[in-house]
């Protein structure tokens, strides 16, 4: 059985890209209040996580980016999730008897024109979208509803009033799945192929520094398809930037990094694996 840690709890976005990547297998999952409680929780149990590191609406979740790198733990795989809303409340009954609606706020803004065509439904904010359906459906709450996945309507009992309200029909979430550097090759499997990398490196404050590492990576055949930077606290005018890699040569990927690792400092990989799949 696989024990992974979530942010959230049963039902939540976390929890489904749990079970799709692990397809197959028996999993249990461990609910984490927050992030900082997931990384806690995977370094004390020795256990594996799923992480929501972006979405393609709402961007980078930038703290996770920062943890991450800081709790020494590796990436061993990921997962994109497409985000389905769903409006659930208790059986028996109708929108028009619905007055308060539950959700985290980024579920609630994914679902503007919904709300935009229900004016007389008040959005109230939430820590999580799976856990306002199970404050429904603990409190046996009448007059409210939540905004939630299937999986967590099915879990707690909810009737789905109105499925799939989000507003852009191409939201999706990756997800990475993480865990002590020492698991990292049992979770990818045997015949797994790495054709993608994440790492983090700081640039010096010099003209033509982010340019000369680009054009290593150009010159190498590497495909950048993420690079986000965040200030350096405390160092005015410094940047770290987290880089997503494909690639299709191992080999011309790692003579890439040693010829950027002159040109940049804290060189550091987060992880190679096996690009995720996409769930439709």
């Amino acid at each position: 059985m696989r024990r992974v840690a979530i942010q959230g709890v049963a039902g939540a976005f976390h929890d489904i890209a749990a079970r799709e990547f692990f397809k197959g297998e028996e999993v249990e999952v461990v609910e984490c209040e927050t992030f900082p409680d997931l990384f806690e929780t995977v370094k004390r149990d020795g256990i594996i996580a799923t992480l929501a590191i972006e979405n393609t609406i709402a961007g980078s979740l930038l703290q996770n980016h920062i943890m991450l790198k800081e709790s020494c733990l590796k990436i061993a795989g990921e997962h994109k999730v497409r985000i389905r809303q769903n409006l659930v409340a208790m059986p028996g009954q109708e929108i028009d008897q619905i007055n308060e609606v539950y959700s985290h706020p980024i579920a609630l803004a994914q679902c503007s024109a919904f709300f935009s065509e229900n004016k007389h439904l008040k959005a109230v904010e939430w820590d999580d979208t799976a856990s306002a359906a199970k404050m429904i459906a603990r409190e046996k709450c009448m007059g409210k509803a939540g905004i939630c996945s299937e999986r967590a309507a099915e879990i707690y009992g909810l009737d789905i009033i109105a499925k799939g309200i989000e507003t852009n029909k191409k939201n999706f979430t990756r997800f990475l799945v993480i865990s002590d550097p020492w698991t990292v090759e049992e979770i990818k499997g045997a015949n797994a192929v790495v054709n993608k990398s994440s790492i983090v490196f700081r640039l010096p404050h010099e003209e033509g520094s982010l340019a000369k590492v680009l054009s290593i990576m150009s010159y190498y055949g590497m495909n950048l398809t993420k690079i986000q930077s965040l200030p350096i606290i405390g160092r005015e005018w410094e940047y770290e930037f987290y880089v997503d890699l494909k690639f299709d040569n191992f080999l011309r990927y790692k003579q890439s990094l040693d010829a950027m690792e002159p040109l940049t400092r804290d060189l550091m990989i987060l992880g190679e694996y096996q690009e995720g799949r996409q769930t439709i």
